[in-house]
């Protein structure tokens, strides 16, 4: 088999439909648009949702729930994370570029440290929020959680 011998399987191709080419097209008269209404003039837009007037999907169904427009955002660490991170790059301050250089937190999301996993070093880590019980394990292990003023 070579490249010229390839052709689509049979009835997978099907002719284009030529519209308004004239009655000897098949699609002559109307050129298929029907016989009246605003489909079958020239220049017809309908709005984004129209259902040719019967209501709209977004206006059958029932809206529901509440978005917060002032919700802040954060990207969770947890304890047992920013340990690791200190093990490895052996520091005990911790601030937001380390955190972000890790690929622990995106470089633009705010994060906040969650109390999850064990303590073993008195680590002084600065984050944009705590936990009270990420505050509660740093400053029993000896260290210190350091807001970043708003």
């Amino acid at each position: 088999m070579k490249l010229h011998n390839l052709k689509p399987a049979k009835g997978a191709t099907h002719s284009r439909k030529r519209v308004g080419r004239g009655e000897g097209s098949g699609h002559g008269g109307t050129s298929t648009r029907g016989m009246n209404g605003a489909k079958q003039r020239s220049g017809y837009e309908h709005k984004i949702g129209f259902e040719g007037g019967q209501m709209p999907i977004q206006r059958r169904l029932p809206k529901f729930g509440f978005k917060n427009p002032t919700r802040i955002e954060y990207q969770p660490v947890n304890v047992s994370a920013l340990q690791a991170l200190s093990e490895k790059i052996g520091k005990t301050e911790l601030g937001l570029e380390d955190i972000k250089a890790a690929g622990l937190a995106d470089k633009k999301s705010l994060v906040k440290v969650l109390g999850n996993g064990e303590v073993n070093a008195a680590l002084n880590v600065t984050a944009d929020a705590f936990s009270a019980s990420a505050i509660s394990k740093l400053e029993a292990a000896g260290g210190k959680a350091n807001v970043i003023g708003k």
